[in-house]
């Protein structure tokens, strides 16, 4: 499993989820985010003011996460925001996501889970997002 995050400004570098994780609030906020995702986004962003759009994950929506969220400072939809399993909402999950693995797999088969992780970094650092 893996997490990216896109704008209009650019895109984060993939987040790959340990092979049995469980994702909880506690890895979401730990691993994906405060060692994965926040860097990059803060960086991209910098004093532009973004806002973090999940989607509804349990590890995404749990009070703790919320709570980790406004502590952090980070300007976020609330999970009861958004309907759910709808393409306009998530554009990561259908759209990208779909153009990504058509770039993975085309014409390439994996024998090795890492071979997939190269080919997923590579296509995801030459699609270009929202320009």
């Amino acid at each position: 499993m893996v997490s990216v995050g896109a704008s209009r400004m650019g895109k984060t570098r993939v987040v790959f989820i340990d092979p049995g994780a469980k994702v909880n609030s506690s890895y979401y906020c730990n691993i994906v985010l405060e060692k994965g995702l926040l860097p990059d986004i803060r960086a991209i962003c910098r004093h532009h003011r973004w806002a973090l759009q999940q989607d509804g994950e349990l590890g995404h929506t749990a009070r703790t996460t919320m709570d980790y969220l406004k502590k952090e400072h980070i300007n976020f939809i609330e999970p009861h925001m958004w309907p759910s399993n709808s393409p306009d909402n998530y554009l990561v999950c259908y759209a990208i996501w779909g153009a990504l693995q058509q770039l993975v797999y085309h014409q390439r088969q994996f024998k090795m889970v890492e071979e997939l992780k190269r080919a997923i970094v590579t296509e995801w650092q030459k699609l270009t997002v929202f320009h």
